[in-house]
């Protein structure tokens, strides 16, 4: 009888399923905690600016507030992405924007949002449903330039 031989690879652990996150409600998914400073721009929504301002204590509106946390940028238009440059400038260095944009649109799509985050020497990390009609994508500062 043959021996096995011992310098077999052992099989792979199986991963453990990715948590279900379908039950957060759309701040703690978006990231939303009491203590952030909290930047909206152009965000319309009066039922996620009624939630927002109900937990956060330090949300600023119509202005990027010199280290927020969190920006939130309403972008109905490809020049609305231009404020990213400024933005990546104001956030912490830890902190992140979210881009909030119309789904399926053929004048802003998702590429040209990572596009111009990337342009702005920002990388995407995290992408969640908004609303029924947009998406939010977050950037970041890459941990390299912090």
């Amino acid at each position: 009888m043959r021996k096995l031989n011992s310098k077999m690879p052992k099989a792979k652990k199986a991963r453990p399923p990715e948590p279900n996150y379908s039950h957060r409600s759309l701040l703690d998914k978006l990231g939303v905690t009491a203590e952030l400073s909290i930047s909206i721009l152009g965000i319309r929504d009066a039922h996620f600016l009624k939630e927002i301002s109900g937990r956060a204590k330090n949300v600023v509106r119509g202005r990027a507030a010199a280290g927020s946390g969190l920006v939130f940028l309403g972008a109905e238009d490809l020049s609305d992405l231009f404020d990213l440059q400024a933005l990546r400038n104001v956030i912490a260095k830890n902190g992140g924007i979210w881009v909030v944009f119309p789904k399926g649109q053929k004048h802003i799509r998702g590429v040209d949002v990572i596009n111009a985050g990337k342009s702005a020497g920002l990388v995407d990390n995290k992408v969640t449903s908004f609303s029924e009609t947009h998406t939010a994508l977050r950037f970041v500062i890459p941990v390299a330039n912090r």
